[in-house]
C-alpha cells in the first residue's frame, strides 16, 4: 500500500540529513514517489518545502539534486496555477507565488519597489504610533499641510491627496524621502505609521527556492562535519575575494536582501548596504560569504557594523553580522531554518575564520539572546553549549566554574542534559572566544569617559561639546574644510 503524501514527507525529514547508502536510497525514493502524487495546498508543504532546499543545499548525490530541483519546479507550476486562491497559512513561507505580508523599513520598500519580481500592495496601518496627519504635516508641500490640521482619518487624507488604494506605497514611499538627509526621522515617523504590506511574486524568482546565487560546480555530502579542529580552522588562511562584475554584484546583493524579505526580516547592514564594500569569498565545502558595511549616513559613531550573508551550494543559509571595533567585534548569526539540521558549528567557525582575518579580530563576544536570553527556542536547545565547544566562555567568573563543572558532569555521563535553570543562569553573561591574552578597549568604556567630560566640562551642554570637540579635531588635524 502506498504511503500518503504527509507520511512520505515525514520518512523523507527522517533521512534528509544522514548520508549512508540506506539513507540515499530511501530519499530517492521517497522523492520519486512523492512525485507521482499531487501537490495538495496544505500544511505539509511548507514542511516539504523546506526539506526539498535542503536536499539542495546539501546534496547527496545528482540523483538526488536533480529529483529535489525537480519537485521544487513542479511546486512552483502547481502553485502558479491557483496563486490567487491560495491559503493565508502560506504567507511568509517563502515558497514560490505565496504571499509575504510583514512591515518594512522605508529604504527596504524603496529598494523593493521598482523590482521586476514582485508587485506590492498595502495592508493597512496595524499599530500605529503616528496618525498619517502628523507624519504628512513635515513633508507635504506648504499649500496642502492644511489638509493635516482638518480632523481627517487616514482614508479621508487620502482621498483628499487625490492618492488611490494602488498609489499610497509610492506616496508615502516619495514623500517620506525628502528626509533622506535625516534618517532617524525619517525611520521615526515611517515606522510611527506601522504600515503593513502585502508582496506578491510576479515569477518563481522571489522565492527561497529560486533565490540564490550561481555557483560553477555543486558541493556533494558524503557526511556532515561535526567534530573539527575549530582552532586550526580560524588561523588557516582564507582565499582572496571573488572578482565580481557589476551585473554579478547587483545579483547578489539582490539575493541577500531577497533572503531577509522573504523570511519577513531585515538587518540594517543588508538594507543600509554600501553595495561597493561588498566581497564575496568562497570556501570549502560549498561555502561561500559575503561581506558588507553600511552607507556613512548610517554608520555607529565608532564600531564598524559588517553584515554577512551565507551561502551553501548558491543558497543563502545563514546571515548576521559583526560589530567591529579594534581587535574586538561583538558577533551575531542566524541560521534559516531549513539549514539547521546541517554543518552548523563548521559554518560558524568559518564565518569566525574570514572576521577574525578580514578584520584581524583576536576578541569575539556573543550576547545573551543568542543563547537563551528571552529566546526560549535557544535556551530549550542548549545554544549555551553550541558556543562552549567552540571555545566560548562566560564573562563573568562565577559563571566560568558553574559551566566548568557543568562540562564535566556532560563528560562523565552522556545522559546528562544542563537544566533549564542553569541555562538561564548563563545568560546573565556575555560569551567570549578569546584568541590572545590581553583585553580590548570597549566601545561602552569609551562612551562613559565622554559622558564624564560632558558633565564636568560642559555642564551637560551637549551642543557646546560637540561644537568644540569638533572644533579641536579640525585644529589638530590641520584640516579647514568641514
Amino acid at each position: 500500500m502506498s504511503k500518503s503524501f504527509s507520511q512520505q514527507v515525514k520518512t523523507l525529514n527522517k533521512n534528509a540529513g544522514h548520508f549512508d547508502e540506506l539513507s540515499n536510497l530511501n530519499k530517492l525514493t521517497c522523492l520519486t514517489e512523492i512525485s507521482a502524487i499531487k501537490i495538495p495546498i496544505n500544511k505539509t508543504l511548507p514542511e516539504y518545502f523546506e526539506i526539498l532546499l535542503y536536499l539542495c543545499a546539501y546534496p547527496s548525490n545528482e540523483k538526488i539534486l536533480a529529483k529535489a530541483e525537480k519537485e521544487l519546479i513542479r511546486i512552483a507550476a502547481s502553485l502558479k496555477k491557483v496563486k490567487n486562491k491560495l491559503d493565508s497559512k502560506l504567507n511568509n513561507s517563502g515558497i514560490p507565488f505565496t504571499k509575504i505580508n510583514s512591515r518594512f523599513s522605508h529604504d527596504c520598500i524603496q529598494w523593493l519597489q521598482p523590482q521586476p519580481d514582485c508587485k506590492l500592495e498595502p495592508e493597512g496601518f496595524i499599530d500605529h504610533t503616528f496618525q498619517l496627519s502628523e507624519v504628512l504635516r513635515y513633508t507635504l508641500p506648504s499649500l496642502e499641510v492644511s489638509e493635516t490640521t482638518a480632523g481627517l482619518d487616514n482614508d479621508e487624507l487620502f482621498r483628499a491627496l487625490l492618492v488611490s488604494k494602488k498609489e499610497i506605497i509610492s506616496f508615502l514611499v516619495t514623500e517620506l524621502s525628502k528626509l533622506n538627509n535625516q534618517p532617524s526621522i525619517k525611520d521615526l515617523l515611517f515606522d510611527g505609521l506601522d504600515l503593513y504590506i502585502n508582496i506578491h511574486p510576479n515569477n518563481k524568482s522571489f522565492s527561497k527556492a529560486y533565490n540564490r546565487i550561481p555557483v560553477k560546480s555543486i558541493f556533494f555530502h558524503d557526511g556532515l562535519i561535526k567534530k573539527f579542529n575549530h582552532e586550526k580552522l580560524l588561523e588557516t588562511a582564507i582565499p582572496s575575494p571573488v572578482k565580481l562584475t557589476s551585473a554579478g554584484r547587483e545579483q547578489v546583493i539582490k539575493t541577500i536582501r531577497y533572503s531577509l524579505i522573504l523570511t519577513a526580516r531585515e538587518t540594517d547592514p543588508a538594507t543600509f548596504m554600501e553595495e561597493n564594500s561588498l566581497r564575496l569569498f568562497k570556501l570549502e565545502r560549498g561555502i561561500a560569504i559575503a561581506i558588507y558595511g553600511m552607507t556613512a549616513k548610517r554608520q555607529l559613531p565608532l564600531e564598524s557594523y559588517v553584515g554577512f550573508t551565507l551561502f551553501k551550494n548558491g543558497f543563502p543559509a545563514a546571515y548576521g553580522g559583526g560589530w567591529v571595533f579594534g581587535e574586538h567585534a561583538h558577533f551575531g548569526i542566524n541560521i534559516f531554518e531549513a539549514f539547521r539540521g546541517g554543518e552548523s558549528g563548521f559554518i560558524m567557525c568559518q564565518l569566525l575564520r574570514l572576521y577574525r582575518q578580514v578584520f584581524k579580530i583576536n576578541y569575539f563576544e556573543v550576547e545573551p539572546y543568542q543563547f537563551g536570553l528571552d529566546n526560549p527556542e535557544g535556551l530549550h536547545s542548549g545554544a549555551f553549549w553550541f558556543y562552549h565547544r567552540y571555545g566560548f566562555r562566560p564573562l563573568k567568573k562565577q559563571l566560568q566554574l558553574i559551566a566548568k563543572k557543568e562540562h564535566k558532569k556532560i563528560t562523565i555521563n552522556k545522559g546528562y542534559r544542563t537544566s533549564i535553570k542553569t541555562l538561564k543562569k548563563f545568560t546573565e553573561s556575555n560569551v567570549v572566544l578569546k584568541l590572545y591574552n590581553g583585553e580590548p578597549e570597549k566601545v561602552i568604556n569609551i562612551t562613559a569617559k565622554v559622558r564624564k567630560m560632558i558633565h564636568e566640562n560642559y555642564k551637560n551642554n551637549r551642543l557646546q561639546a560637540e561644537e568644540d570637540c569638533i572644533l579641536r579635531f579640525l585644529n589638530k588635524t590641520d584640516d579647514k574644510k568641514r
